[in-house]
């Protein structure tokens, strides 16, 4: 009886700390060509949609190659690594957009949580930060929780780099994943729940558009639920 539960908290262990897979997505613009990781602006908000039309992510090139990072922490205890950067400088990386304490996230309205380059009053600069209540994460070390009251880093996205064609696509991903709970919230019928893993309407297509969120409206970050784009785009 001991050896059975001692395999299943293995085989718990090793579940938790393996990539979650999902349907392969390729990143576009909103004109639907292919994202070029050469044309990102480094240190900008990028924000797309995966693996639903509903839980918003980053896509951020922080300009610089950025390394693995092993033994981050899940609130359940559970450890993980993630495989740092991608593209032809491994700067850029990938994360859900929904802070690990209070779930908020980028709104057609407004934004709580975005990357910052420079130092702020409440931080220092080339963190992820949640104003909500100043969650703090290190995107160049796999979302680690830096201070604030986050119990454990964002979830990653794991990116696949077509090195040919300088194009990105969506895989999955790996750490604590909160999408089912932002997703009851947004839908705000518990009942729908049980739709969610089936209803091909609510995953993502084979493609998801990238938007800037700086672009138009400065530190008023907004985004488009369908899409992948720097927060302030709409």
């Amino acid at each position: 009886m001991g050896a059975t539960a001692g395999i299943a908290r293995l085989a718990s262990a090793w579940a938790a700390n393996s990539p979650r897979l999902y349907e392969r997505t390729r990143l576009v613009d909103v004109h639907g060509e292919p994202i070029k990781v050469r044309r990102l602006a480094a240190q900008t908000n990028y924000v797309f949609n995966y693996p639903y039309a509903a839980t918003p992510c980053f896509l951020l090139d922080l300009g610089h190659s950025v390394a693995g990072a092993d033994a981050l922490l899940r609130t359940d205890g559970a450890t993980y690594a993630w495989s740092g950067g991608v593209g032809e400088r491994r700067s850029v990386v990938a994360y859900s957009a929904i802070c690990a304490h209070k779930l908020a996230y980028p709104a057609r309205e407004v934004s709580f949580i975005r990357f910052q380059p420079a130092r702020s009053p409440t931080s220092d600069g080339n963190v992820i930060h949640c104003c909500a209540d100043h969650s703090v994460y290190d995107p160049a070390a796999g979302a680690r929780v830096v201070s604030g009251p986050a119990p454990q880093p964002l979830a990653a996205i794991l990116l696949d780099y077509d090195a040919e064609r300088d194009e990105l696509a969506a895989l999955g991903t790996v750490g604590a994943e909160q999408l089912v709970e932002v997703l009851a919230w947004r839908l705000r019928f518990a009942g729908r729940l049980a739709r969610l893993q089936n209803h091909r309407g609510i995953r993502r297509k084979d493609v998801t558009v990238v938007r800037n969120k700086e672009r138009s409206v400065g530190s008023l970050l907004k985004t488009n639920e369908h899409s992948t784009r720097p927060l302030g785009a709409l």
